[in-house]
């Protein structure tokens, strides 16, 4: 008896270690994104107008960058202009597609070579802010996170960055 209530107490210790968020069935894992990113991710992917299951986590432990955030979205999947606009925000996130429960993909997500049709260029005499086009944007540091406008050629930072 006295084994038995013991092992009783060691599986419900177990059980608190656990973490208890619903497997998804299909849908998107989106992992290591740094926790001060983590709301903009969701509000650059326009997650707040979902009706579908989302979990989302901030400052979990993580063994590779010590806090990371984590966004869990069933039954939806992203193009590569949603993608981009993820890595602009926090680049060298992870995405794992999962289908019947299993992870099928796994994309390393790191800013594209180009921008295009991302984000407003801050320069107010830009074409791109006059006429009706396309913006385009040449990546020149991934690290420093600098662009340069294909119209004017102003090297801009991310921060001087308006979404669209």
């Amino acid at each position: 008896m006295f084994l038995r209530n013991d092992l009783r107490l060691l599986d419900f210790m177990n059980m608190k270690k656990e973490l208890w968020v619903t497997a998804l069935q299909n849908g998107t894992v989106i992992d290591h994104i740094p926790p001060e990113h983590l709301f903009e991710v969701v509000s650059i992917l326009g997650l707040h107008k979902e009706s579908v299951g989302i979990t989302i986590g901030q400052n979990l432990a993580s063994s590779k960058c010590g806090k990371k955030g984590i966004i869990k979205i069933a039954d939806r999947f992203f193009e590569k202009d949603q993608i981009n606009r993820i890595a602009l925000i926090a680049p060298n996130v992870k995405l794992n597609v999962i289908r019947n429960y299993e992870v099928c993909e796994k994309i390393y997500i790191e800013l594209p070579d180009e921008l295009v049709d991302i984000a407003r260029c801050p320069n107010p005499k830009c074409i791109t802010n006059n006429e009706p086009m396309t913006t385009r944007f040449k990546v020149l540091s991934r690290e420093e996170s600098k662009f340069k406008c294909r119209y004017c050629r102003r090297v801009i930072e991310k921060d001087d960055l308006k979404l669209l």
